[in-house]
């Protein structure tokens, strides 16, 4: 284990390209990442096709990014302290660059997974120097506008990467088809680290702790023993490894949350800070995170399925019909936050009601008029879908902050932003795999619109969970 280092005074050097600049380079990058995540949705139909990939393999595809995207962020950002947010942010990029490139030239469904896995990897290096330098170099008064910037930059994310990789996957220029949803990232990266290396202040914290490599290893074992037999468990027939994988998960957890709470008392500091839980907003509040980002990560996956596969959709339609979920949720996140301030949790509680009713209205249009559902159904519940998740989920982080120490609402965040990544490939990896197993060997449209409703109510379950959960921190901050 590398030794604390002893505190100091921190080594700043102010934005050389001005604010503006540097807070459009830190927003290339997340529009980048999030781009990256939902992109493969609207791509997955072609991608099994011309890759011969199997569900499970699409499933990793998708969620394996955002596995490794949540495993490596918490480093990612320790990194950032110990050798220079500009230096690992400009690094991460170019590493993002070339995982892209290798997204887009491999040749078989196993190569593609690799490369995703390492893309995330190198995303958990980029963003998490994004926060850094919002947080420690913007002045209090431009702080709240590049937060804002921050979440609109990944909202759009969102909606490019279902609308413009439908376009370019359709586009098929120069027979590149569904590669170059990767390939286009290379020129963008190129010009963003390029730009970064210029305009980014190059700050690095006097580290009071070093890394914690072995927590970061024991927490992303646990829960890869976990989630890979529960993704892939139905495709292997439920085969013994599937089984021995779950049975260690447990064992593996327990020893990582002992050597994490022996690090903390000896005065390091633990990837998972064990003592945060003890807070219990803290603890409700990252539950509450935890299914509602299950439940969305699931349904941009299950449903780019169903319109494409289900309802032979091209990949430009299919990324079109998730337009008005995209736009609804930039309109309601910009009020959400006055909303919060207003109505306190009541806000979060009726956003949560709005989201389930319009996942509800999709399931029972699929019920009765299965694959000969009309479009304005599912457009008005998507509507429904982001209007509520616009409200809730940019003010769901706060209120699981609102009792945590100042000293240590960084860890905080890092912990909530990695369960949440965790929670979005847990949401693939199950919830996909109960809609694969409903389609079975069945092909055809009524077999898609029978999955997307079992996946649908699940979610529904999901999001009933949070409206609880969401109660509960309302008892806890009246105490």
């Amino acid at each position: 284990m590398t030794k604390a280092a002893p505190a100091g005074p921190a080594a700043v050097t102010k934005s050389p390209g001005g604010l503006a600049a540097t807070l459009a380079v830190l927003l290339a990058a997340t529009f980048l990442v999030r781009f990256d995540f939902f992109v493969v949705n609207v791509a997955a139909p072609t991608l099994g096709t011309d890759l011969g990939a199997s569900a499970t393999a699409l499933e990793l595809v998708v969620g394996g990014y955002a596995f490794a995207f949540a495993a490596g962020m918490v480093t990612g950002g320790r990194l950032g302290d110990l050798h220079g947010h500009r230096r690992l942010f400009v690094l991460g990029v170019l590493a993002f660059t070339a995982t892209s490139l290798l997204c887009g030239v491999t040749v078989t469904a196993g190569q593609l997974v690799l490369a995703r896995l390492a893309q995330g990897l190198a995303a958990a290096l980029m963003v998490p120097q994004v926060l850094a330098v919002i947080t420690s170099d913007f002045p209090p008064h431009a702080r709240g506008r590049a937060f804002a910037g921050y979440g609109m930059a990944s909202g759009l994310g969102s909606i490019a990467g279902q609308v413009l990789g439908g376009a370019l996957v359709q586009a098929d220029l120069a027979g590149l088809g569904w590669r170059l949803i990767f390939l286009v990232n290379v020129p963008i990266g190129l010009v963003t680290a390029l730009v970064a290396a210029r305009v980014l202040p190059d700050r690095r914290d006097a580290p009071r702790t070093g890394l914690d490599p072995l927590g970061a290893l024991g927490l992303s074992g646990a829960l890869a023993l976990l989630l890979v037999p529960l993704g892939m468990g139905h495709t292997a027939g439920w085969a013994a490894w599937t089984w021995t994988c779950l049975a260690l998960a447990v064992p593996v957890a327990v020893v990582t949350l002992r050597w994490e709470r022996a690090l903390g008392r000896r005065g390091r500091s633990p990837v998972l800070d064990v003592e945060l839980f003890r807070v219990p907003s803290f603890r409700v509040g990252l539950i509450a995170g935890v299914a509602f980002n299950a439940y969305f990560g699931s349904l941009m996956f299950t449903l780019a399925l169903l319109l494409q596969a289900g309802l032979d959709l091209s990949p430009f339609a299919a990324g079109v019909v998730f337009s008005p979920m995209g736009v609804f949720f930039s309109l309601s996140a910009l009020f959400g936050g006055r909303l919060t301030a207003r109505f306190g949790l009541a806000s979060l509680v009726w956003g949560s009601v709005v989201t389930a009713a319009g996942l509800a209205l999709l399931a029972v249009a699929l019920g009765v008029f299965g694959q000969g559902v009309g479009l304005a159904w599912v457009l008005v519940a998507l509507a429904l879908v982001g209007l509520g998740n616009g409200v809730v989920l940019p003010s769901l982080m706060g209120a699981s902050l609102t009792r945590v120490r100042p000293e240590a609402a960084g860890v905080a965040s890092g912990v909530l932003t990695t369960s949440q990544q965790f929670a979005v490939s847990g949401g693939v990896a199950v919830i996909g795999g109960l809609y694969f197993g409903v389609v079975g060997d069945r092909t055809g449209g009524a077999a898609h619109a029978a999955a997307m409703q079992w996946a649908l109510w699940v979610d529904v379950v999901l999001v009933l969970a949070v409206i609880g959960l969401v109660l509960r921190l309302d008892r806890i901050g009246s105490r």
